[in-house]
């Protein structure tokens, strides 16, 4: 691919599509073959689905409670709460929206030593996209050796997951920055606190793939000092997961919880020593989602305590039982 990180538009991305137009907040089908960007619709939906056993004594991912999270979240994206009120829904049907059984489907996961992503969230997406009709041998996972890997090579889906964390390059790391490893010279994105980022998902390894995004908020870096660098005194049992089509919208409700974190512990606002402008360019010159916080709708699923984000109801919007449908505001 030439390096067009400086002249992509919004324009381009209208006229190649992205994945997240495939779903949208009411449930229908992700498999739309929509020319529009995402930006043409109004708003987006987030799902943020918490359990205070996510961790386990030791402060690992619990395998046990992880894949029930994974499935309610992806559940209440995927339903409309005016058909289903009361919350139950069936796991194997919502992913049987997103992904086809003749779909060859890249997981691109996360490896970074000090918080990659849990084993038994990989594990717990395979099992529903077998449980969605895609055989076993059309499944993928990796990460820095996607470039290389024959699957990804021919992959028509990709389910994009990582844990949300503080970064040296992007200011954070973050679903939108997940893909950079699908280019040949990643470091030519770290122009401007890699606020191009978004360009990537009109790589044609890319473009209008991506049918679902999960940003693991187990336990988030929200200070860090240089590049690789971790401190766990930075990190925090959020307990966490938040789920959407929309990578914008994902990676700025994330966003707004670091931030949260960050005042928090400091007492006082602390910007990140490099700004994460690349969420807010994903919106305003890509078109590729919605950052605005007013704009997306986060339901809130699980354990509240210490959310960090204070939601506020939506007026005309049904509420499922056990759970918070919401404007971030």
């Amino acid at each position: 691919m030439t390096d067009r990180k400086h002249s992509l538009t919004r324009r381009d991305f209208l006229r190649g599509g992205t994945g997240l137009t495939l779903a949208t907040a009411a449930g229908l089908s992700a498999l739309s073959s929509s020319s529009e960007g995402a930006s043409t619709r109004s708003r987006s939906k987030v799902v943020l689905v918490r359990d205070r056993n996510a961790l386990n004594e030791d402060g690992t991912p619990n395998a046990a409670v992880l894949p029930r999270m994974l499935d309610d979240a992806v559940t209440a994206l995927m339903s409309d709460a005016a058909t289903a009120p009361s919350g139950n829904g069936d796991p194997a049907a919502a992913w049987k929206k997103l992904i086809r059984p003749d779909d060859v489907v890249g997981i691109k996961t996360n490896v970074w030593r000090f918080l990659r992503t849990p084993l038994p969230l990989e594990a717990a997406i395979e099992r529903r996209l077998i449980d969605a009709g895609v055989a076993r041998d059309r499944i993928g996972i990796d990460d820095r050796g996607v470039r290389r890997n024959p699957l990804f090579r021919r992959a028509t889906a990709l389910v994009n997951i990582r844990p949300m964390r503080t970064h040296h390059w992007s200011g954070v790391g973050s679903l939108i920055k997940n893909y950079i490893m699908f280019h040949p010279e990643p470091p030519r994105w770290h122009e401007d606190s890699c606020a191009n980022l978004a360009g990537l998902w009109d790589m044609p390894e890319i473009r209008g793939k991506t049918r679902l995004n999960i940003l693991v908020m187990l336990t988030p870096l929200f200070h860090s000092k240089g590049p690789h660098n971790f401190q766990a005194s930075y990190t925090w049992p959020y307990r966490g997961l938040l789920v959407g089509v929309d990578p914008v919208a994902v990676d700025a409700t994330g966003l707004r919880i670091l931030e949260a974190k960050r005042r928090e512990f400091f007492g006082k606002d602390m910007p990140f020593p490099i700004p994460p402008k690349h969420i807010r360019v994903a919106q305003d010159r890509f078109g590729l989602g919605i950052a605005d916080p007013a704009r997306i709708d986060l339901e809130v699923i699980g354990w509240k305590d210490g959310l960090l984000i204070q939601p506020r109801a939506r007026i005309g919007m049904g509420s499922r039982q056990g759970a918070v449908n919401t404007c971030v505001k």
